[in-house]
């Protein structure tokens, strides 16, 4: 096992709705990444994949609410640090963010180069013009954007130069953790690989040292990640390598998920697709037990009223249901 570089330990966050009602987004959240290693989070829209994103900056504001738990960084606990001290040094050199839609992030009034004073003056008020200018340009030139463009408005860039000059931006002080929240779309396909592979390029610089990768695409994650972890309505439900997790799921949700998709590394052989019935629970009122039960075709009385924890597996992985390995895995032999 390698260096863990991020560690979290039972991470609750809330929203708070304008009528004081609770909506539990994230819940009871551990997992901890290597240095050097990528992990990808996956998950229906709503199953909280952004929200655990912005609740590991360690830095919230309405109506995100933070409630209990650990985020460590490189051995820093961050999650009881007061805001201003974690705006000031943990964001930005420790951990680092890329938003969806980061192509709208650009304000079209400032040239680009503006973008990297403000970050790098924020954490370094003494930093001179030349050095941010020399800076800024290195970090461009690795992510093939010509030097000119820090001269440019976001205007004048096309969709991937955004993207990656957003990446740029976000890693310009070298964070040891870089989360990336579906930063490929929206792109073409072309695109969208040229992204992928400048994120790796500073992984493997060593100007970021591990990365969270979040998207809807499961078969992206296999190409791009190291582990993967599969989130329903705000809890981590299976965690594993991407092999174990593409070709090898263990969880009702988490095959479901691979079931609704085509994994092109499968082959060319006949695929039939299966959705999931239902729809995901209210996480105002989450339901006893298991939160899947209501959408599980393997659902038994035990898991609609019984704590349902994570555990960890003889193999590597982890997954929250009570239903024993064996007994899943029977029963997903008979239906092929």
């Amino acid at each position: 096992m390698g260096k863990v570089i991020l560690e979290v330990n039972h991470l609750s966050t809330k929203y708070i709705t304008r009528f004081g009602e609770g909506v539990y987004a994230v819940n009871d959240v551990s997992f901890k990444v290597e240095e050097g290693r990528s992990l990808g989070i996956a998950g229906e829209s709503g199953c909280g994949k952004s929200t655990l994103a912005l609740s590991l900056m360690g830095y919230y504001f309405a109506p995100l609410h933070y409630i209990k738990g650990d985020i460590i960084i490189d051995g820093s606990n961050i999650s009881n640090r007061h805001p201003d001290d974690v705006r000031k040094n943990v964001l930005g050199n420790e951990i680092a963010y890329i938003p969806q839609a980061a192509m709208n992030a650009l304000n079209p009034t400032q040239r680009i180069i503006r973008f990297i004073e403000d970050v790098i003056r924020a954490h370094n008020p003494k930093a001179t013009k030349g050095d941010i200018y020399d800076l800024a340009r290195e970090r461009f030139e690795i992510l093939n954007l010509p030097a000119d463009t820090l001269q440019k408005h976001a205007v004048e860039l096309s969709g991937g130069m955004k993207q990656r000059t957003v990446i740029a931006v976000s890693t310009i002080l070298s964070p040891k953790i870089l989360i990336a929240d579906e930063p490929s779309s929206a792109l073409d396909v072309t695109s969208q690989k040229m992204v992928i592979k400048m994120i790796h390029d500073l992984m493997e610089l060593g100007y970021i040292k591990s990365m969270i990768f979040i998207t809807h695409e499961l078969p992206l994650l296999y190409n791009v990640t190291d582990d993967i972890m599969v989130m329903y309505a705000g809890q981590i439900v299976e965690r594993g390598s991407a092999d174990q997790m593409i070709f090898d799921p263990l969880h009702p949700y988490s095959k479901g998920l691979m079931g609704s998709i085509i994994v092109p590394e499968d082959g060319t052989r006949d695929v039939k697709l299966t959705a999931i019935p239902g729809t995901p629970p209210n996480l105002k009122k989450p339901p006893d037990g298991c939160r899947f039960a209501p959408r599980c075709k393997y659902v038994k009385p035990q898991c609609k009223t019984a704590s349902v924890p994570f555990e960890e597996l003889c193999d590597g992985r982890g997954s929250r249901c009570i239903i024993p390995e064996t007994e899943l895995r029977e029963a997903y032999r008979n239906e092929q």
